[in-house]
């Protein structure tokens, strides 16, 4: 396994050798991970060779592996490389893993070439800004990895409804801070009961569903505000998101909490699916049950919603 000789890597990093660095990096087949039904996306920074070797142990349903905000130019290159022993470590993963790639004209485009071989499940690309955009990350990222994007510039915003060009397309991240700051707004505004706050979450939600991509909500970078991260979560949850980003492992138990579906109503969905299905062979399409009323074909793909985000 390329991340076990840890000392050997430290070493490695701390005398600045990237070119042997570079030979431990060795592309291994990867299987997919396809799931879209991650609740929690967790941001870790790939030049932290401490967090990246507890990839495996993380309660988190998405890894994100950051290549951008929050690493150095300095650090980028040793991050890339690390970034491919952490993928080529983890032939097989319950983890989504993302890595998050530098903007195309700012490394990101090099950063996808040298990654391509080592197979992430998805690789996300930021500061896009329009439809051209998304057809040059088409044409970088291999045929394979599936394609997402943060959403975080005022011309992606205006432009959101156009960008699932294509099928590969399967996540928008709403990038709220870098947003704010290209619309000129204070990120004072950015309280739950803000109603311009709420259009904007019910916009992104609303579109991206409508164009089949899933919506994954921003980070909330106070990660020792329990507090102020359930009452995010609560609006979100009731507006209907079902994703959110993260930085730490305590913020991954409280989205899976919030984020959840107990197991009523789960036992719900199963029986409404259930009932449907006996139903609609004997060419019935709508009928009252005495437990949950009445019941027809959108009650019936509402359950099987729910159901799927379980697997």
């Amino acid at each position: 396994m390329p991340l076990r000789n840890l000392q050997k890597l430290n070493d490695l990093i701390e005398s600045g050798d990237l070119a042997t660095l570079k030979t431990l990096a060795v592309p291994i087949r990867r299987e997919f991970n396809r799931s879209l039904s991650f609740r929690s996306a967790m941001m870790i920074s790939t030049h932290n060779l401490k967090h990246i070797v507890k990839i495996a142990t993380l309660d988190a349903e998405c890894v994100m592996l950051n290549l951008e905000d929050g690493v150095s130019r300095e650090q980028k290159p040793y991050a890339l490389v690390l970034c491919a022993l952490a993928l080529a470590s983890n032939p097989i993963s319950d983890k989504k893993m993302v890595v998050r790639v530098n903007p195309l004209d700012e490394g990101g485009a090099e950063e996808i070439a040298f990654l391509n071989p080592f197979m992430p499940d998805a690789i996300r690309v930021p500061k896009i800004r329009s439809v051209e955009d998304v057809l040059r990350v088409l044409s970088l990222v291999d045929e394979s990895i599936e394609v997402h994007l943060s959403i975080e510039t005022k011309e992606a915003w205006l432009a959101l409804e156009k960008l699932a060009v294509d099928s590969r397309i399967k996540a928008f991240y709403l990038g709220v801070l870098d947003l704010f700051a290209d619309l000129g707004l204070s990120q004072s505004f950015l309280l739950p009961d803000n109603p311009t706050v709420q259009y904007m979450l019910s916009h992104f939600l609303m579109t991206s569903r409508a164009c089949g991509v899933k919506p994954v909500s921003f980070v909330y970078q106070d990660y020792k505000n329990h507090d102020g991260l359930r009452n995010w979560l609560e609006l979100e949850k009731m507006m209907g998101f079902d994703a959110k980003g993260c930085i730490a492992p305590a913020q991954v138990s409280l989205i899976h909490e919030i984020f959840g579906h107990g197991e009523a109503e789960i036992e719900r969905c199963r029986e409404i699916v259930r009932l449907f299905e006996e139903h609609s062979a004997q060419g019935i399409s709508g009928f009252v049950d005495a437990r949950y009323g009445f019941i027809d074909e959108p009650i019936y793909k509402g359950a099987l919603c729910v159901l799927k985000e379980l697997h």
